[in-house]
């Protein structure tokens, strides 16, 4: 009898479903792959099960344009700050009408006379909302690119820069670097800039701006950075837990990451969008029963397909991540 139960445990072990995170990643890969060549554009993918350490990549080493992505990397370095002792998340700075930027955010719209922000509300609607004007403004708290770029250095990071702010580069993303050189990027003064300088004078610099690894990131290193952040190895515990709560909350693009998750699924995410040429999602997906985590980074750079086709690129390729590794 024992034999006969010590066999059939045996045949059972041989042929029953193995962990998702065991199995290999041949069908995942070809899956994110047929996905991505139908994009017509260039996709970089970075998938890794933060607890197995499994993972697997698409254009592994490449740079993409971040877009607002390298807010993540900004909100870590103010947050190291307040770990420091150097800055305070209570420590009130004063929006003023120089400093609204255009782009995403609601801090434009609802700006009427100057007014007191705390650190802690700029952090959440620089991250929530992708708000520019509170991007630019913690740029400043956190000491710009040098800063920033030292932070990185420190939790090597090697394939993530990070060089200018939301204002210069939104400019330079259409093309009117030289023009906006030296000026606060106000609404309207880009507003201005666009209606002196038609498109069709604008496409060299364009086009040069995709190719400038300024503020790009390859795939494997952004997911070097959602797992530097998950382990605790970028900030303390409590600022590792705020900023995971604050991403976690992320409001933009609902269609990417979360568009291919089951409802409710929790993801700890920050888009990145430069019309038309960028499309980005990249977060941590909390996987089903003990499943674990994964961090994904999705960057779709000049696919000429609209943008809710690029969302839609990005959420399949979700859905086939979570498939898999989900029980």
């Amino acid at each position: 009898m024992r034999f006969a139960t010590a066999l059939a445990l045996a045949t059972y072990a041989a042929f029953a479903p193995q962990p998702a995170q065991a199995r290999d990643l041949a069908g995942l890969q070809a899956e994110i792959e047929r996905v991505a060549q139908r994009t017509g554009g260039t996709v970089g993918v970075g998938v890794r099960h933060l607890e197995s350490g499994q993972e697997l990549y698409l254009n592994r080493g490449v740079r993409f344009p971040m877009g607002s992505m390298f807010k993540v990397p900004v909100a870590v370095q103010v947050l190291a700050l307040v770990d420091q002792g150097a800055l305070a998340l209570d420590k009130k700075v004063l929006l003023q009408a120089s400093d609204l930027r255009p782009g995403s955010g609601r801090l434009v719209k609802s700006f009427v006379e100057p007014r007191p922000l705390s650190v802690r509300e700029l952090l959440e609607t620089m991250l929530i909302d992708s708000d520019n004007t509170a991007t630019d403004l913690l740029w400043k708290e956190a000491g710009g690119a040098p800063a920033v770029s030292a932070r990185l250095a420190a939790l090597e990071l090697k394939g993530i820069t990070v060089a200018r702010p939301t204002g210069e580069l939104m400019a330079a993303a259409m093309g009117l670097s030289e023009q906006a050189a030296g000026k606060e990027m106000t609404p309207a003064r880009m507003d201005d800039l666009v209606r002196q300088y038609p498109r069709r004078h604008r496409v060299a610099e364009i086009a040069a701006f995709l190719k400038d690894e300024r503020d790009t990131t390859s795939p494997e290193a952004y997911v070097g950075l959602l797992a530097r952040i998950w382990r605790g190895e970028a900030l303390s515990a409590p600022q590792t837990a705020l900023l995971l709560d604050i991403m976690y909350r992320c409001a933009t693009g609902r269609g990417r990451l979360p568009g291919g998750l089951p409802p409710g699924t929790r993801v700890a995410r920050k888009t990145g969008t430069l019309r038309p040429h960028v499309t980005n999602d990249a977060g941590i997906i909390t996987l089903p029963g003990n499943a674990g985590y994964v961090a994904v980074a999705v960057l779709v750079r000049e696919s000429p397909q609209d943008l809710r086709a690029q969302e839609r690129a990005i959420a399949n390729i979700a859905r086939a991540v979570y498939g898999h590794f989900a029980p």
